[in-house]
């Protein structure tokens, strides 16, 4: 459905200096497979299972599934042989596309994946879908808990990327640069899709690695890149390693999928050449993006996000009421939210609440319809009763000039319950003093949010769409201390 809405000015391209198809080609080459995935037995309404190793591959296995009228599952490259068992057994795939089909569980039914050649076969039977039919599951990040499958119908995808392209503009989306994996929302429907749907050109480039992002000014020089959209772990290296784009042809460029704080969005901005910079609200189940804040609309400020693409934004106060402004809950309502959790009902229905969509972060929305984001409620630190969103530490500490990433998180207390702990790594060589960190935080935030012990260790780890992984952060610094130890 969504492949015959594409303009045919709309080109992909593997790499920066990579192959190039342009629609009429990734139409020739889902028809292909299509062919491919019925004669392996995939039928309309069945599942198939996408493993990639490139992003073309992935587009073509996405777009032919549609063809067939199946749903897709797009799922982390290069999976473990456990987690492909797992999948197996969670998500049920009639079929399974793998780069070595050997791969597949024992008793599934696997092709390789799709290749670059054109052959020229054309799908006799195109199935038709209606715009309610379910079209793609997307696996949560899974930060803190087991991956959910989110499954978008056609209806959401359309409307989601209608708003956006409404929002960023064709003209500004005629060049854009993915640096994002596709098998999630952020990389998929923002950074592909949305150009493609504009008629846009977009270069995929998710492996880019810390030696390639040390050339993104060049690359985005070369191509003359007018959007991109990635998240603030590539920032990170690209305003240490890479020199700033000399020809000014960034017009826009999308942070999301984690916090960004005041200086970064600052930095950015400084390097793009582009006041245009925007901090993204987004969440897989509402077909990635929520809404914005752009920096050329106003000065920046920590968590603010701002108005809505599309539907409407309020908030639930602990005693259950909803309101349009003020604190608490993030309720979502939009056009493009989800069918549901992928055989998970009763899940669903505590997500979708009365036809919101619960979103899990607790956040301000004032008089003119912005939302600033202050944190999860699955992070908020519990110190003896009082409330501390472990993000609002992430910002505070990045804040300081000799940390480049930092990351709140509880730790046991014998007296309060919880207390607050981070890790922070350094910014180049500085040293950090944690006893001096600590008046530092005192004299800029409550007494009862200062981090009772500080952690300085190399790096964090992320998981594969760049978001800290705070149970892994926790885990690492906690397992340091010696037995006995207090906080």
């Amino acid at each position: 459905m969504l492949l015959s809405t594409l303009p045919k000015s709309g080109a992909v391209q593997d790499r920066p200096n990579g192959p190039i198809l342009d629609v009429a080609q990734l139409e020739e080459a889902a028809n292909d497979r299509a062919l491919d995935l019925a004669a392996g037995g995939l039928k309309a309404g069945q599942r198939l299972a996408v493993v990639p190793d490139r992003p073309v591959p992935l587009l073509i296995d996405l777009f032919a599934a549609w063809q067939c009228g199946a749903l897709a599952v797009l799922l982390l490259p290069s999976l473990p042989a456990a987690e492909i068992a797992a999948i197996e057994q969670s998500v049920r795939p009639n079929l399974w596309s793998l780069p070595d089909p050997a791969a597949a569980p024992p008793g599934a039914t696997a092709l390789p994946s799709p290749g670059a050649t054109l052959r020229g076969r054309r799908m006799p039977v195109r199935h038709n879908v209606t715009l309610d039919d379910p079209a793609l599951v997307l696996m949560t990040s899974g930060t803190t808990s087991t991956p959910k499958g989110v499954t978008l119908s056609h209806r959401a995808l359309l409307a989601r990327l209608a708003l956006n392209v409404a929002h960023i503009g064709p003209e500004t989306l005629a060049t854009s640069l993915c640096p994002l994996p596709l098998h999630f929302g952020h990389g998929l429907i923002g950074n592909a899709l949305t150009p493609l749907f504009a008629g846009g050109h977009v270069i995929l480039w998710p492996d880019a690695g810390i030696a390639g992002l040390s050339r993104l000014g060049e690359v985005i020089d070369d191509a003359e890149v007018r959007f991109m959209s990635s998240v603030p772990a590539i920032w990170q290296i690209a305003l240490r390693a890479a020199r700033p784009p000399r020809r000014q042809s960034l017009q826009r460029v999308h942070v999301g999928s984690a916090p960004l704080s005041r200086d970064q969005w600052q930095a950015i901005a400084a390097w793009a050449g582009t006041r245009h910079v925007v901090n993204m609200y987004g969440m897989t189940e509402a077909a990635n993006w929520i809404g914005g804040h752009d920096l050329a609309d106003g000065d920046p400020a920590d968590g603010l996000v701002g108005r809505p693409w599309g539907g409407a934004l309020a908030v639930r106060s602990p005693d259950g009421s909803i309101a349009p402004v003020g604190r608490g809950e993030v309720l979502v309502a939009s056009p493009s939210l989800m069918l549901g959790y992928l055989d998970q009902p009763e899940m669903t229905a505590r997500s979708l609440p009365g036809g919101w969509l619960d979103t899990g972060d607790v956040g301000e929305i004032d008089e003119a319809g912005r939302l600033r984001l202050i944190g999860r409620t699955k992070f908020e630190i519990n110190r003896a009763g009082i409330k501390i969103p472990a993000e609002e530490i992430d910002l505070l500490l990045q804040g300081h000039p000799g940390i480049a990433e930092a990351c709140g998180f509880a730790m046991p207390d014998p007296v309060f319950g919880e207390a607050v702990a981070a890790a922070v790594v350094a910014e180049g060589g500085a040293t950090i003093e944690t006893d001096g960190l600590r008046e530092w935080c005192r004299a800029r935030i409550r007494p009862q949010a200062v981090p009772s012990r500080l952690f300085v260790i190399d790096r964090l780890p992320r998981s594969d769409r760049g978001k800290v992984r705070r149970d892994q952060v926790a885990a690492l610094c906690l397992g340091s201390l010696e037995p006995g130890a207090a906080p």
